[in-house]
């Protein structure tokens, strides 16, 4: 049997099964989730099980789908945008009910209705351990996301029909036992899958991208986490685990030869068909007049952006390979008018990493100084103004070459989103082998170097110069490392949130303290009656703050839910 190839159509598994879903709340409604046309048939019929895998397909959210919010640009919670409406922590109450809880649910049981089919099938073998392969993936993907968010989060390997069920009134299962549950998951999907014939379906290799970050996640969260702000003291043993984990994963995908770097930077997030991008493990694909996003229209039209703050502005190395304190190329980061009467950072953008120059444009614009992107469609030029909170505005996922209908409407993007690539394994890798004490010249030339070499950087050492603004108490290895992932995946698939999370660096999200994540372009040379700025000359995207609290590294668990379960307590500090 082949891979499954993936349909992307909304609800394409439930044309299949007749699925109704019920509006439950989570694992401790007691109530099923959904109802399901639970019979051999279905499990027995090759063709109803991969349409029905098919539909988990939706689970990776990547550009969004029509007028959704997806995981790029969009969750600007963070250091690097400055949404105009302010971004506050996900959850500042405790809410009676929370999609982020409920709906995964809801997922793991569609997955587990499959595992437990198969287990009566009368498929061949080796389609069933596939078909379960695929299940299990899908199973670690929800529960990956789940711990992250709650921590603690009841383990169902089965579907739960019986409301009496001592599941349904159990405690959480440990953190910890749920992410071992995670790898074995992965672990078998791995070995059950078979190797990739499409960027858009299921694959051993879609597998081992997402085992090298998820055990990125798991190693390095066991590193840094504390008793006070997570619970759980620090595990040494489980992150060396699960680093040397996240090293096995990524050698082999590194040294299988069938990925390669885009030539230049920015390829990957603007394609209008990654199937053949070298670069691409596995992308969510749109279709013209089918399924579309909105992605593009919000980094082109009349919406003020979510800015890049002056804190990514100012992480990005100069072209000597030095940051911002040590460079001797020229600093002066100040919106300067042009000959089109524009305000320009052009003179920034020539000493600066390549990166930062396909992430934003190089004029400033902002209330009361619009502008319009000089890129036309091939039917025509753009119309409306640009503004951004920042004054940084967004260029990293504009597709010119899109007509200019669904290039500037919502619903109507149809870019491929990259989910797994082959630039984050290779950031992957050398992080965790710095982690793990283990990193040598040869492995940094081998992952973070073609990375600098792509954008027109130095290679990196083994010892790099200290950076007066490592302010994350690790070595200047890996503070390096670090500022090379944040630049690569700037607003991308949500990564920067997480990783701040996992670092236990959650606290650098207070504006209170780090007020140059709420703020802009230098707009001391420039006009600015209608926005604001800090002494500095800094525009201020918005005059909202945000205030760090340690309970923020958890989401809290829906009263509902502790309500129906009275041995469920509730996370830390949201008591």
């Amino acid at each position: 049997m082949t891979t499954p190839s993936i349909v992307v159509v909304r609800s394409i598994a439930l044309s299949a099964v007749s699925m109704l879903l019920a509006g439950c709340s989570g694992l401790l409604n007691q109530k099923p989730r959904d109802v399901i046309t639970n019979d051999a048939s279905l499990w027995n019929n090759a063709n109803l099980v991969e349409s029905y895998t098919n539909g988990f397909y939706e689970n990776y959210i990547g550009y969004g789908q029509n007028s959704e919010f997806g995981w790029f640009y969009f969750k600007s919670l963070g250091d690097d945008q400055a949404n105009p409406d302010f971004d506050n922590w996900s959850f500042t109450t405790v809410p009676s009910t929370s999609k982020e809880w409920t709906d995964k649910f809801t997922q793991i049981r569609r997955v587990n209705y499959l595992l437990d089919g198969l287990k009566t099938s009368t498929l061949p073998l080796a389609q069933k351990n596939q078909f379960e392969g695929i299940g299990r993936l899908n199973r670690a993907w929800l529960y990956y996301q789940l711990v992250r968010e709650y921590g603690d989060i009841q383990w169902e390997d089965r579907v739960i029909n019986n409301p009496d069920d001592p599941i349904v009134y159990g405690e959480r299962t440990s953190r910890d036992q749920v992410m071992d549950y995670v790898l074995q998951d992965l672990d078998f999907a791995i070995a059950h899958i078979p190797t990739a014939t499409s960027k858009f379906s299921w694959s051993k290799e879609m597998a081992l991208a997402m085992k090298s970050d998820i055990c990125l996640f798991e190693g390095t969260y066991c590193k840094y986490r504390t008793q006070a702000d997570n619970g759980e003291a620090p595990n040494e043993n489980r992150a060396q685990k699960y680093l040397q984990e996240c090293v096995s994963a990524s050698e082999t995908l590194i040294h299988s030869g069938m990925y390669s770097l885009m030539p230049t930077y920015g390829e990957v997030y603007h394609s209008l068909d990654l199937s053949n991008a070298s670069e691409v493990i596995f992308a969510r694909h749109y279709e013209k007049d089918a399924i579309g996003h909105s992605l593009v229209d919000y980094n082109v039209g009349s919406t003020t952006q979510r800015g890049l703050t002056k804190d990514a502005v100012d992480a990005f190395l100069f072209t000597d390979g030095k940051p911002l304190a040590t460079t001797s190329l020229p600093t002066d980061d100040r919106a300067q008018l042009n000959q089109q009467g524009n305000y320009s950072i052009q003179h920034l953008l020539a000493h600066k990493d390549q990166r930062l120059s396909a992430i934003i444009d190089s004029v400033i614009c902002y209330n009361g100084h619009g502008w319009i992107r000089p890129e036309p469609s091939p039917d025509g030029k753009l119309t409306m103004e640009m503004t951004s909170s920042t004054g940084y505005t967004i260029r990293k996922y504009d597709t010119p070459a899109v007509l200019l209908y669904y290039r500037t409407n919502v619903k109507t993007g149809y870019t491929d989103a990259p989910l797994f690539w082959y630039a984050v394994i290779q950031l992957n890798l050398a992080e965790a082998k710095a982690e793990l004490g283990i990193i040598t010249q040869e492995d940094l030339d081998e992952t973070i170097n073609p990375l600098q070499h792509r954008v027109g950087l130095p290679a990196m050492t083994l010892n790099p110069e200290a950076d007066p603004a490592n302010n994350q108490g690790v070595s200047h290895l890996i503070w390096e490392i670090r500022r090379v992932r944040r630049c690569e995946l700037m607003l991308d698939n949500w990564y920067r949130y997480w990783d701040l999370v996992r670092w236990h660096q959650l606290d650098k999200l207070d504006s209170n303290r780090y007020p140059a994540i709420n703020r802009g372009a230098n707009l001391t040379a420039a006009e600015h009656s209608q926005v604001k700025v800090d002494a500095d000359g800094y525009m201020i995207a918005t005059s909202a703050t945000r205030s760090y609290l340690p309970k923020y590294y958890f989401y809290p668990i829906p009263t509902n839910d502790i309500n129906l379960n009275g041995t469920i307590k509730q996370n830390i500090g949201w008591e």
